[in-house]
C-alpha cells in the first residue's frame, strides 16, 4: 500500500532530480530511496521517471502524479494544522512578486483565499517583468513568485511547481474560412495576418513555437493589450495564438470570437510558482503553496 513517506521520497527525487540529492535530502541510503521509488512504480503500475546518466527525470504521468503528491501533502499538512494551531495565530509579511499577464488571470484569487485564510499576514505584491521578479526570487527580497514558468531561465537556482497548464487555441473571427476545416495547422495558419502579443514575453514565447515549426508567421500588428487582441480578431483584421488563460468569447465592443486547436500545436504555457532553491524557506511561503495547491487554478474555457 502506498504510504506518506513513499511519496515524500518521490517529491524528493522529483524536485532534486537525482537519487543521490534526494537521499541526503532526506536523511536514507541510495539503496533504500532506489527501492521505495521502484515499490511505489509496482503500486500504481506506472513509470513515473527517465532515468538517464545525469539523473532522474520525470515522465508525462511522472509530472502528474507529482501533482496529485502535492495535494496529499498538503491535505495531511492542512489536518494537523487544524488541530494544532488556528491560521488567524500566523502572522507577518508575504511578498509576492508577479508578471503582468498572470496577474490579470491568477493572481486576485491566490491572493483572496490566502487573506481569508490567513487575516493576520500581510501580502506585498510586485508586478515586473519576469527576469526582474527571477532576481528579486534569487536575490532573497521576494519570497515566491506567481508566473509563466515556460519562460524561465534561471531554473538551477529556483525551485518550481505548475499550478496550471494553459493549452493554446487559434482565436479567429467568425466566419472565417478555416472554422470549416476539421483540422487546423500551423503551416494553415502563417500565411494569415496576424495579431501577436508581447504582455509577458508572449512575443517570444510564440516566436520559439514558429521556429520550432521551421515556419515563418505574418505577423500585422504587435500589442502589449489582450484587449487589443481580442478587438483586432474580432474585427477580421487578424487571427492570434493566445494560451486558453486569456480566452472570452466575446471584445469589449461584444464582438465574437471563435477558438480553435492547433493539430501541431500541443505544448501548453505553464503557470505556477517559483520560489529559491537551496535555502530555508521564508516562514510563510509553506502556508502560501499549500493553499494554492489546495485548489488548482484551472479555468475551464467554453469553445
Amino acid at each position: 500500500m502506498m504510504t506518506l513517506r513513499q511519496i515524500r521520497h518521490f517529491i524528493a527525487v522529483a524536485e532534486t532530480g537525482s537519487i543521490s540529492a534526494a537521499a541526503q535530502a532526506v536523511f536514507i541510503s541510495q539503496s533504500t530511496l532506489t527501492q521505495a521509488i521502484q515499490q511505489l512504480e509496482e503500486e500504481i503500475s506506472v513509470t513515473l521517471f527517465n532515468r538517464h546518466a545525469k539523473g532522474m527525470s520525470l515522465t508525462h504521468q511522472g509530472h502528474q502524479f507529482l501533482r496529485q503528491a502535492h495535494l496529499i501533502l498538503a491535505t495531511v499538512e492542512n489536518a494537523k494544522r487544524s488541530l494544532q494551531q488556528s491560521t488567524s495565530q500566523v502572522k507577518g509579511q508575504l511578498t509576492i512578486g508577479v508578471t503582468s499577464l498572470v496577474a490579470g488571470y491568477y493572481l486576485a484569487d491566490l491572493i483572496t483565499r490566502f487573506q481569508h485564510a490567513y487575516p493576520n499576514v500581510h501580502t506585498r505584491v510586485i508586478e515586473d517583468e519576469r527576469p526582474y521578479i527571477e532576481h528579486l526570487l534569487v536575490a532573497g527580497e521576494i519570497d515566491v513568485g506567481v508566473l509563466i514558468l515556460s519562460n524561465l531561465e534561471d531554473r538551477h537556482a529556483l525551485q518550481t511547481e505548475v499550478l496550471t497548464h494553459s493549452p493554446h487555441r487559434l482565436w479567429l473571427p467568425p466566419r472565417h474560412p478555416l472554422l470549416d476545416r476539421d483540422s487546423i495547422t500551423l503551416a494553415d495558419v502563417a500565411s494569415e495576418p496576424l495579431i501577436q502579443l508581447n504582455a509577458d514575453e508572449m512575443g517570444l514565447h510564440t516566436q520559439r513555437i514558429w521556429h520550432r515549426a521551421c515556419l515563418t508567421p505574418r505577423v500585422s500588428l504587435r500589442t502589449a493589450s489582450v484587449e487589443a487582441v481580442r478587438s483586432l480578431v474580432a474585427a477580421g483584421l487578424g487571427l492570434s495564438i493566445q494560451p486558453d488563460m486569456t480566452y472570452r468569447p466575446w471584445s469589449l465592443e461584444g464582438d465574437i470570437i471563435e477558438a480553435r486547436p492547433l493539430a501541431d500545436l500541443n505544448e501548453p504555457l505553464e503557470v505556477g510558482l517559483a520560489w529559491r532553491r537551496g535555502t530555508a524557506r521564508p516562514v510563510l511561503v509553506d502556508p502560501f503553496l499549500t493553499l494554492a495547491r489546495a485548489q488548482p487554478t484551472n479555468r475551464k474555457v467554453s469553445i
